[in-house]
């Protein structure tokens, strides 16, 4: 009986020698899936962001501040921009199917001058309303009804100009400053890393690579901060000078007609009259 059981444990040996074999060779694969693991959680944005120091962090914050004030800024002023173009090219629609400038004062009076077209129109028909009436009663009246217009729609067209570049500085500020800001980070980030890697004991790659892969993250943030705002300021400035150019036109167009009644064709190099109201 004893035999029996010596061959059947003999037996056995080999195959749990057989089984505890992928164990331990699964024990390293193992460790090393968990030291990845933990080197994915202890690197990135956050772990630098909260491993730096004051300096570290302020500019971490600023740069974030930076980033939504320019996001805000795009959206606020396409959301304006489309705004404007769609009503500017209604009441143009509006204004020279007219029968009378009467009729132009009646809608604006109504629905408000909401656009600088209508802005523009409804300070120009004013003027010229009040100079012919009343005559030149103050210092800024002085001159003809003509040059009083004048000076009316230049005003008209410089404040329009001022609420259209509104927040284009800011823009082409972050734009410009938000990479030097990241290049500092990744400087200061750089800097420390060496520091902690000097007072500490033995210096392998790991030690290295990940404190200063961390540190140049704040560089891509500074420019994925500015490269939005600079394209959109760009987009904005092309768009503001073909808007302020219509405007331009019109007022051009304007002033002629409130002068002699009549539009510039400019195809025909000539005049076209239109339609105004009969003057008892």
């Amino acid at each position: 009986m004893a035999p029996a059981v010596g061959a059947v444990g003999a037996a056995a040996a080999p195959a749990i020698g057989a089984a505890a074999a992928p164990a331990a060779a699964a024990a390293p694969a193992a460790g090393a899936v968990g030291a990845a693991a933990a080197l994915a959680q202890d690197s990135g944005i956050l772990h630098f962001v909260q491993h730096s120091d004051t300096v570290g962090k302020a500019l971490f914050g600023i740069l974030l501040f930076m980033s939504l004030i320019s996001w805000y800024l795009i959206f606020a002023k396409s959301l304006l921009g489309l705004r404007n173009r769609h009503r500017s090219k209604k009441f143009l629609t509006e204004f020279w199917s007219a029968s009378s400038l009467e009729q132009v004062e009646n809608e604006i009076s109504t629905h408000g001058a909401s656009e600088p077209f209508a802005h523009l129109a409804s300070h120009a028909i004013h003027a010229r309303n009040h100079h012919v009436k009343y005559g030149a009663l103050k210092l800024e009246e002085k001159g003809s009804t003509g040059a009083f217009v004048t000076r009316t729609i230049r005003k008209v067209i410089d404040e329009e100009t001022a609420k259209l570049e509104n927040g284009l500085t800011v823009l082409a500020s972050i734009g410009s400053t938000a990479p030097f800001v990241g290049l500092f980070g990744t400087v200061w980030g750089v800097y420390h890393a060496l520091v902690g890697i000097g007072l500490s004991d033995g210096v392998t790659i790991n030690r290295i690579a990940g404190p200063v892969g961390e540190a140049l993250i704040m560089t891509g943030l500074g420019l994925a901060v500015a490269i939005p705002a600079v394209l959109a300021y760009n987009g904005f400035v092309r768009g503001n000078r073909v808007y302020l150019s219509h405007l331009d036109a019109f007022a051009h167009d304007l002033f002629t007609f409130l002068s002699t009644g009549q539009q510039v064709d400019v195809g025909e190099t000539k005049v076209r009259k239109l339609p105004s109201a009969k003057r008892g």
